[in-house]
Order: C-alpha cells, then structure tokens, then sequence
C-alpha cells in the first residue's frame, strides 16, 4: 500500500522528523486559501499522486504571489501527470500540497527499508539527493552508503553518524542529521513499511535538517494492525480491477499483454507468466486465486479479467494440492457459462482429481483446449491468441 507525501510528513511528524508546513488542497480556491494560512511570500504547489518524478513531469511549481498560487494550482489539478512511475497513460491530480518555501543548501537522500537481497533491513543514504537519484544507483552506485540494522539493536548512533560522515553532513548539523536517521528508522518499524523514504532530506541555509518529501510503501499483511495507516488508502490512486479483485480476496495485477492467467499459487503464477514469455507473448494479468478457490472466485475472476479489452485469451493454469482439480474445473465452467465466454480457454491441471476435472471440462461441451503441462498450455493459448 502507498500512500500521498502530504500523509507521509503527517507520519514523519509524528515521530519527530522536521518537515515543511504544509496543508493538503481539493480544490483552487483551497490552495489560495492554504497560502494566505501560511503567510509568507514563497510558496510550493505540489502534485499529489502516488508516483515519483513529479517534478521533471511538470507537477512541482513555485509560487512567489497568491496569483502565481491560483495559476499553478488550476494547470496542475486535474492534469494527466505523466513520469517514469505512471507509465505512458498518466494519472490524474486530484490533490494538492501547498508548503512553505525552503532556502536548501544542499540535497540528501536517506530511506529504511526491507533489503531483499541480504533479507535485511537496511538504511540507505546519499549525498545527491533530489530528483535524479534513480541515475546516481546505476551510474555512481558508490555514492549511496548502507548500512545493515539488528532489528533487535535498532539504528545505533554510530551507524547513523557512519551515514552522516558518508554523505558529508556538515559537523554543526551532524547530531540533526543522526537524531533524524534513527527517527526515520523507529517510523520505517512501528509503521510496518516496506519502504521509508525522504528525498530529498534537505540541509537549510540555517543548518537545520528538514524532510522536503515523503515516500512510503507498507507491507499490505500487516494492515490490520495498522488502522491509521488504512485511513490513507486513496482508492482513486489504485487500479480499479485490483481494487475489485481484493473484495474476493483474489491477487490480482494488471499487466500489458493480451493473455489472461488464472492460476493458484503465486510462484506457479509467476512461472506461468514466465512460460508465456518464453513462447513469445505477453500476459495480461498476474491473478492468483488461492487454496480455497470457490465457484464464485473463479467466475469473479473471468469477469475482471474480460474487463480488459486488451484479453484475446485466457489460460488457466492449476495445480490441485489442497485446491482439487475437479472443484476448480466446475468453476471454469460455471463461470465460462455465466461470462458467455467468447475468447479462447486453455486449461492445464495437475493433482488431486485431475481425471476427474478433464473429464467435467469435456463433458461441458464448451470449446475448451485442454493442455499437458506448462509449455503445452503456453503454445497453445499463444497459438489461440495469434490465430494459428
């Protein structure tokens, strides 16, 4: 789950982490007024959407009038913002942030977060900070310090100051730059993120340390001990499909091929997704229905699927472990039926009754193309969808 930069500083707050003043906007008229709130005479309008690359897209401006606020507010709300995390289509701004503007001398970069290759956690940080930091990993990856946290231990200042003097924190602003380090980490912990992030983390002309931007991800199993965190969610921000799927417990992806999968078990997902590739097309869907695959998950699941107009095709692949081939091949049916299914199906099914479900799939007199194994049901689909 992720959630807007104006509710990450709420969090950072919360845990002590100096941010800019900021208030979330709606609407024109809210940025205008959320300027006037704030005083001053510099401010920032900032795009509130759950990408990165706000900037280069066009949806960070600074305002130095309340008109300038109201100009950059109205071209901002409401356009397609288009960056390298949104793909070509863009996702539409339907919040603001109006913050007060910073004087910064100097731009860092610091997350905590789930490292998957050491299986640790690890706290990252950098000197070049700000929007390119993405080119700093692949071309300078020697800039970016890390260090390994015992979760028993926590951050110890001595890692911490380890990534202060990596990233060249002036001495005044060490003890800052270290109080905001382990506060980040003790976030990063008791909010069950995957994912903490502050880029860029600011040094002031004054010398003061501040978080200028926010970015969280959370780990989606361990929400429900995580009510606050919840509230966030802003559905218009998530595939509308997914969203639908979640209310059958199905896991489901979007993806840009035109090869629907349904599949139990999300490694056999994975590899099923894979074996298409292998063959020469693209699938449209990751969808893993689970164990307890119903007749009415499956038919669910068809009718997301089909709500692609992008599906020529769809491939079921099963292994019947504690999901029984001849209850997941009833499924098929029913929902083939109930959907008025018009695309190509391949089924392949392995396991626990799996005599019995080919033989509910060919007594269905439905034009269903069975498959032997993986790679059989891959060609076939493939074949299916490309018309040979």
């Amino acid at each position: 789950m992720k959630i807007h930069e104006y509710q990450g500083k709420e969090i950072l707050r919360k845990f002590g982490v100096s941010t800019p003043r900021g208030m979330p906007c709606f609407s024109v008229d809210e940025a205008v007024k959320a300027a006037e709130t704030l005083g001053g005479n510099i401010w920032v309008v900032k795009a509130q959407i759950h990408a990165g690359g706000r900037g280069k897209g066009g949806g960070v401006k600074l305002a130095k009038s309340l008109d300038e606020v109201r100009a950059h507010a109205n071209s901002i709300l409401g356009m397609q913002l288009k960056t390298h995390q949104t793909g070509p289509a863009g996702q539409k701004v339907r919040r603001l942030l109006v913050e007060d503007g910073a004087a910064i001398q100097k731009e860092y970069y610091v997350a905590a977060l789930t490292d998957r290759a050491t299986q640790q956690v690890a706290m990252m940080a950098s000197s070049e900070g700000g929007m390119d930091i993405e080119e700093v990993a692949h071309q300078t990856p020697e800039k970016i310090i890390k260090v390994f946290v015992d979760p028993l231990v926590g951050l110890t200042d001595a890692q911490a100051k380890q990534l202060a003097d990596g990233i060249g924190v002036p001495a005044a602003s060490q003890a800052q730059a270290i109080d905001t380090f382990k506060k980040l980490y003790t976030c990063y912990m008791e909010t069950d993120a995957s994912l903490a992030e502050i880029n860029p983390l600011i040094l002031e002309n004054n010398g003061n340390i501040k978080a200028l931007d926010a970015k969280f991800n959370f780990d989606a199993n361990a929400l429900y001990r995580q009510p606050e965190i919840v509230a966030y969610r802003d559905l218009d921000e998530e595939d509308a499909d997914e969203i639908e799927a979640s209310k059958f417990d199905l896991a489901y992806i979007s993806l840009d091929g035109n090869i629907g999968c349904l599949v139990n078990g999300a490694g056999l997902a994975m590899a099923t997704i894979d074996t298409i590739k292998l063959f020469g097309a693209e699938p449209a869907n990751f969808l893993h229905v689970g164990g307890g695959a119903t007749t009415e998950k499956v038919t669910e699941a068809f009718k997301i699927m089909l709500k692609n107009p992008k599906v020529k095709g769809i491939l079921v692949n099963i292994f019947g472990g504690i999901m029984k081939c001849d209850t997941i091949a009833t499924g098929v049916v029913a929902a083939a039926r109930e959907v008025h299914l018009s695309v190509p199906l391949v089924v392949r099914m392995r396991g626990t009754n799996e005599d019995i479900g080919r033989q509910i799939l060919k007594d269905s007199g439905l034009p269903i193309i069975s498959a032997s194994d993986m790679a059989d049901a891959a060609q076939k689909i493939v074949a299916a969808v490309s018309g040979k």
